[in-house]
């Protein structure tokens, strides 16, 4: 039985793509189209909460992409895309990534979705109302506190003086897994404009990017799945 990505056009599931081209591993994917921008329910003929990404193994269905990233390296990465073994520092960083990516980042950035949704959909004699409270909210919590994510991600990144990936790669010098989380938020957030405008705010998160983008399994992953807006064209 072969390996299934369950793939939703413009998610965060395409990074998965991007790994299991990294993996070189046998797999097919199922693509399915938002329905007035969200996930179709036949997704839950795999999954009950009908999300993606998704994947079935045989008999095994992993949901979560940061459960599914770890279920893959492990299995199929053959001890690569994992940080050299005895750096413990390494490989704190690729833990802490790993979860901070959906733990922590991501939430944020929904939340400024959901803000921006409101108030484009409000009643055009709601909408200051909207503005007020999405407004203040963003202003003093959102955005501090995302301005503060991505300075800390590129301090990371200027460790060991300029790593090439956020945990430092693996011992081929190849992304491990919180590269692979991290890519989708990052990507969302400079197609958004969410990451600060002024480039030398964070001038190592966008070379990251594009040093992710650049890479061969990227570029096939692009061609595997339907269009993706946050892809290297921005």
């Amino acid at each position: 039985m072969v390996l299934t990505l369950h793939h939703l056009d413009q998610s965060r599931s395409q990074r998965l793509l991007w790994l299991l081209e990294e993996l070189e591993v046998e797999y097919e994917v199922k693509i399915y189209l938002r329905e007035n921008g969200v996930a179709p329910k036949s997704l839950r003929d795999v999954h009950p909460l009908g999300k993606s990404p998704v994947i079935t193994d045989g008999d095994v269905t992993v949901a979560e992409s940061g459960a599914i990233v770890d279920y893959l390296i492990k299995k199929y990465g053959k001890g690569r895309f994992q940080t050299p073994e005895g750096d413990e520092q390494k490989a704190r960083d690729d833990l802490y990534f790993s979860h901070f990516a959906e733990g922590t980042l991501m939430p944020l950035m929904v939340i400024k979705l959901l803000f921006s949704t409101m108030y484009t959909r409000s009643p055009f004699f709601i909408k200051p109302v909207a503005s007020m409270l999405t407004g203040g909210v963003n202003a003093s919590y959102v955005d501090p506190n995302m301005k503060r994510m991505f300075a800390l991600i590129d301090s990371y990144l200027a460790k060991d003086g300029g790593r090439q990936f956020i945990a430092g790669g693996d011992a081929q010098g190849a992304p491990t897994a919180a590269d692979f989380l991290l890519i989708f938020p990052l990507e969302a957030g400079i197609g958004s404009g969410r990451l600060p405008d002024d480039a030398t705010a964070t001038p190592r998160i966008r070379e990251y990017v594009q040093r992710c983008q650049e890479r061969p399994a990227y570029k096939r992953a692009l061609e595997k799945g339907p269009k993706y807006n946050y892809g290297p064209k921005l």
